[in-house]
């Protein structure tokens, strides 16, 4: 008996709504359940080419945690593209300022570097706070084990 390889289609993708709590979690490893839950690597139809995962909404990006002296050493880097243009900061300035940037900037380098990979981070919604504008989508808990 001769086997076909099945490979996902557009139209056949199901979608869930998913929200994930990241106070006192390690960014690292939420990082990764993410990034493996948008990407659908979890689901049983994963196929490499095609955009088969979930959206999920984290909430509480301010109460992310980071183990050893990330916390004072971990830098970002941006650039204006102009000569002198590099600008840093350390965990802690992001986490006061702009905290969605930090759980964002995790998952989307764990993210295929293409068209698919900026059409699936898409699908990442990120809150500083604990309350997101998404529950006309009826989400559910996700608790990941970490």
């Amino acid at each position: 008996m001769i086997m076909k390889t099945y490979s996902l289609k557009k139209e056949d993708v199901s979608r869930q709504w998913l929200v994930i709590d990241a106070t006192d979690k390690v960014l690292g490893r939420v990082a990764t359940k993410i990034a493996d839950k948008i990407r659908g690597k979890d689901k049983p139809s994963y196929t490499p080419h095609t955009d088969g995962g979930d959206y999920v909404i984290v909430v509480n990006a301010e109460k992310i945690k980071v183990t050893g002296a990330k916390y004072e050493n971990k830098k970002y880097y941006t650039h204006s593209l102009y000569p002198g243009g590099l600008k840093t900061k350390t965990f802690r300035e992001l986490n006061e300022n702009n905290p969605e940037r930090i759980i964002e900037e995790a998952v989307k380098g764990m993210l295929p570097k293409n068209k698919l990979g900026k059409a699936i981070f898409k699908k990442l919604k990120v809150f500083s706070g604990p309350n997101h504008d998404h529950e006309s989508q009826k989400p559910k808990e996700w608790n990941p084990e970490i």
